[in-house]
Formats: C-alpha cells, sequence, structure tokens
C-alpha cells in the first residue's frame, strides 16, 4: 500500500517548481489570476524577499505540491491508497482527493495565509529529544500552561506555541540535559489557541464553500484518523488551533501491511520525518521486550473473546470521540503485537477494541 505525503509551510524555497509552471501552464495562469501576482516568478526569483512571508508562503506550497501532484499522476497514472499532509498540506491531500478542484482549494489556502499572516505577538519552537509527557510535565511546574503543543512531529520531536514571551521564557527549560530548543521563524502562535480569532473568520469563510466526498482516504491532521466526509469543513477550521498530529498520522498508516510513504511536493522534510518516526517506534518496542510481551498476551485474549462475541457486521459507537454510526468490516486482529483493533466501515481505517462499544441491534 502507497500513501503520497504534502510538505506545509517551512519546507518552501526560492527555487521550488522549476519546471512545473511551464508544464502546467493552464494552472499556472488560474493561480496568477486568484492571487494577482506571478506565482512562478514568487517561486522561482522572489524578487521581493516574500517567500518566507505566511501570506505568501501558504498559496507558493499549495501551488508547487498540486503541480507536483498532477505531474506524478501524469508520468505514473498511480492513485495512491491514502493522502496525507502537514498542515497546509492537508489541502493538497484533499485536493488529491478531489474534494475540491485547484482554484476552490488555492482561494481556502490563500484566505487562510492571510488570516495566520495577521497574527503576532506570537512564538513557536521545536523542543527535540523530550516527550510529550516530559514537555507537559516542565511546562506546568514552571507555571507555563499558556504554551500548548502545537506539532507532534516524531514521538521525540514536538513543537510548542503561544505568546512570545512565553516561548522565550520557556528556553531554558529544555536547554538541560539531552533536550534541545530550536526557536522557529514565526510571529503567530499556530496550531494554539491564540489562533481562536482566526479560526472563527476562516470557519465563516469556509461557509460559502462546497466540499465533495474524497474519493481516497485522507488521514486528518486533528484526528489523526481518516476523514469523515461530512466533518471535512469541522476538521480544517479545528487544525488552525489543534495541534497536527503528524506522528501519530504516520502510526496509523503503518498499520496496514506494507505501507510505504511518498513525498509530494517541494523538499523531503516528511521523508525524513517518516524514517524518524519508523526508528523511534522500532526502538521504543525494544527497549521494553517484557511489557510488550505481556501486552501481546492481553491484547490477543481481547481479540480472541471480541470474535467470539461479535461477528462481521457489529454496529459500534466510539468511546473517544463522535464518529457516529460505526461498523465492523472484518474479524478483530492484532497489529504491530500489542494492538487490538478491528476495521471499520464508515471509518476506513482500525480503530482499537477498547475504545469501541458495540451497539444492541434494537437501538
Amino acid at each position: 500500500m502507497r500513501t503520497y505525503v504534502f510538505p506545509g509551510q517551512g519546507a518552501q524555497q526560492k527555487g521550488m517548481g522549476s519546471s512545473l509552471f511551464d508544464e502546467f501552464k493552464d494552472l499556472t495562469r488560474a493561480a496568477d489570476s486568484i492571487l494577482g501576482y506571478s506565482i512562478k516568478e514568487l517561486c522561482l526569483e522572489d524578487p521581493d524577499g516574500l517567500l518566507d512571508r505566511t501570506q505568501y508562503t501558504q498559496p507558493a506550497m499549495y501551488v508547487v505540491n498540486a503541480l507536483s501532484y498532477y505531474h506524478k499522476l501524469r508520468e505514473t497514472g498511480l492513485v495512491p491508497d491514502f493522502v496525507a499532509g502537514h498542515s497546509l498540506g492537508e489541502y493538497n491531500a484533499l485536493l488529491a482527493a478531489e474534494a475540491f478542484d485547484f482554484e476552490t482549494g488555492l482561494r481556502l489556502v490563500r484566505k487562510r495565509g492571510e488570516l495566520m499572516g495577521r497574527a503576532s505577538g506570537g512564538g513557536m519552537a521545536a523542543v527535540l529529544n523530550a516527550s510529550e509527557t516530559e514537555i507537559r510535565t516542565i511546562l506546568a511546574e514552571n507555571g507555563l500552561d499558556s504554551v500548548d503543543l502545537a506539532n507532534f512531529n516524531t514521538p521525540s520531536q514536538i513543537v510548542i506555541s503561544g505568546r512570545a514571551e512565553d516561548i522565550e521564557a520557556a528556553k531554558p527549560l529544555f536547554q538541560t540535559g539531552n533536550h534541545l530548543f530550536m526557536p522557529l521563524r514565526t510571529s503567530g502562535a499556530f496550531h494554539s489557541r491564540y489562533m481562536e480569532p482566526a479560526r472563527v473568520e476562516f470557519e465563516e469563510f469556509l461557509a460559502g464553500t462546497s466540499f465533495s466526498k474524497p474519493c481516497i482516504p485522507v488521514v486528518s491532521n486533528v484526528t489523526a484518523r481518516v476523514h469523515e466526509d461530512h466533518l471535512v469543513k469541522e476538521s480544517l477550521t479545528k487544525q488552525m488551533v489543534h495541534a497536527v498530529r503528524w506522528s501519530d498520522s504516520v502510526e496509523h498508516l503503518l498499520e496496514y501491511p506494507g505501507m510505504e510513504f511518498e513525498e509530494i511536493g517541494h523538499g523531503n522534510v516528511l521523508t525524513k520525518l517518516v524514517e524518524k518516526i519508523r526508528r523511534e517506534l522500532k526502538s521504543a518496542k525494544k527497549k521494553l521486550p517484557r511489557v510488550a510481551e505481556k501486552t501481546t498476551e492481553s491484547a490477543g485474549e481481547m481479540v480472541r473473546k471480541w470474535n467470539e462475541r461479535y461477528a462481521v457486521g457489529t454496529r459500534c459507537r466510539s468511546t473517544t470521540g463522535n464518529y457516529g454510526d460505526l461498523e465492523t468490516a472484518t474479524a478483530a486482529t492484532v497489529l504491530f503485537g500489542h494492538r487490538a483493533a478491528v476495521y471499520m466501515h464508515g471509518y476506513r481505517g482500525y480503530f482499537d477494541l477498547q475504545e469501541l462499544q458495540p451497539v444492541p441491534a434494537a437501538q
């Protein structure tokens, strides 16, 4: 199986897109018309130094990602089994899944970039070699509950987001031991509570846009699971104030046998993150062999009991979120040697047995 992944803001670089603009002249002209400037000139020459400014970065990345995808289709004819994108890249994933057309997606991204570009007084930083639990504990113990966790890039690479002064106050806390602290170039506290005004305005803008049912399963940044068709708009607005759960998204996709990833767009940022996630997951399992063995037995027992009691086609509800009506598509199984799960219709993915409540037939 194969997943195409699309990078987001931060992967931009002058010169990106190269021959794509001439290959897809009609789409390039359409982009120029919507944006009011030459997207080719911005990406290839950046004469005014605007490429790193959010309101320009986001449309530029979207266009290059989109043209890269269309080039891939033209070259190979291969349609992936899944698509996913990091933050802004999720719009390209939805475009690839035909949830909207190129022009509609660009208008959404242009508005998103404008709203996020207005944000000021905020900051973001990557914390390396620290787990989610460690980061939350350190922030809480030092009175920095005002800082949010914004991007879960890998199990040990997490981005924090908040007011500029709070990010600065957090800096010395993550410069001890093995921790590393890397400030990011941004004036906004993206993917945090501080983007709520932008979320509200973007939600109003999205209300006038129609979405089609994705023809390829698209993994949501917010839930790290496949988008529910009727909740795509809601998820895109939530994405502005919620963390990007990239590590969880990749781990979920790795549950599918033989899953491979291919980055579509400029650079290899996501390729490196996927490789790092694979290594860290493998390393975590090696460190706790006895625990893993015990968990495997427990998962196997859970699967046995579930399959004895519930047939394929059993209706269920989630105990952890509002996913609507679900129905098992397969028998339960043990994934990765430790996870008891079952594949669901209406969800197009696996669900932990511990997160499910079967619905009596009479209901």
